[in-house]
């Protein structure tokens, strides 16, 4: 799959339809990058035109700011603001709510003014409109799935509906945690926690949150973001529940017509 650059476009006098943010995770996790190939291969399917920033693309400056420096992140992000700015970017994409939250809404202040959405809009949207075809399920017709929310998704954003009217199309079962949508509960990564260790208590935030899942009987968890799909298949590792967790670009691109 050949994936271009912001600037091989602008080398051909050209725009794409959207700008994909990969993001630190998408880019050099190994597990976020199985998301990422699955999401371009979504966009690619759908006829979407779309490119990346590649080595130009610097992180967000998110958990710099989460974890108290303000100058490390009005730096990053005044790199990504010019580099943007310089390609005439409008609309963008991007898989992790962190990415999103911070270029939404804190960009802005900072001279960033962009039209970006979370890839769970975005497949809500292509799915509506038909630009995606489901195959009924795929692979997990029928199968139990619970959604964990994240922070800045849900509680940080109001988006809650997107992500399960995708879940919908895949004709599984939804079973809901009590603790979800504006009542969700952290995977405990959020706010710079994924960087440092736990404070002291008498268990992990991320292990009560996969026995809260565990406990919808589901056998899998559906996430949107690379740091809850990080704390989430560690706790269900620890717990050695049988649970699969998967970001939901994942789920679509399983049950997708090819």
């Amino acid at each position: 799959m050949t994936v271009k650059t912001m600037a091989q476009f602008a080398a051909e006098n050209k725009i794409p339809e959207i700008l994909f943010w990969v993001g630190c995770a998408g880019s050099f996790d190994d597990r976020a990058q199985k998301v990422t190939r699955a999401f371009a291969e979504i966009l690619t399917s759908a006829g979407i035109e779309f490119a990346v920033l590649g080595d130009e693309e610097a992180c967000t400056g998110d958990p710099a700011r989460r974890a108290g420096n303000e100058f490390l992140f009005q730096m990053t992000a005044l790199q990504n603001i010019e580099t943007l700015n310089m390609y005439g970017v409008k609309k963008m994409v991007t898989a992790c709510p962190h990415c999103f939250n911070t270029i939404k809404n804190e960009y802005p202040a900072l001279g960033g003014h962009y039209d970006i959405v979370h890839h769970t809009q975005l497949l809500q949207e292509l799915i509506d409109n038909g630009r995606i075809k489901m195959t009924g399920g795929g692979e997990f017709k029928g199968r139990r799935i619970t959604y964990h929310d994240s922070c800045y998704l849900g509680r940080a954003n109001g988006i809650y509906e997107a992500p399960r009217d995708v879940l919908q199309s895949l004709d599984t079962q939804l079973v809901e945690m009590k603790r979800s949508k504006t009542n969700g509960l952290c995977c405990g990564a959020g706010g710079a926690q994924m960087w440092k260790e736990d404070e002291p208590g008498d268990k992990r935030i991320n292990m009560e949150r996969v026995e809260e899942a565990l406990g919808t009987g589901a056998d899998v968890i559906a996430v949107n973001c690379p740091f809850c799909l990080t704390m989430m298949s560690d706790g269900v590792t620890a717990k050695e529940g049988g649970a699969m967790v998967y970001d939901l670009s994942e789920l679509i691109v399983g049950g997708m017509a090819k």
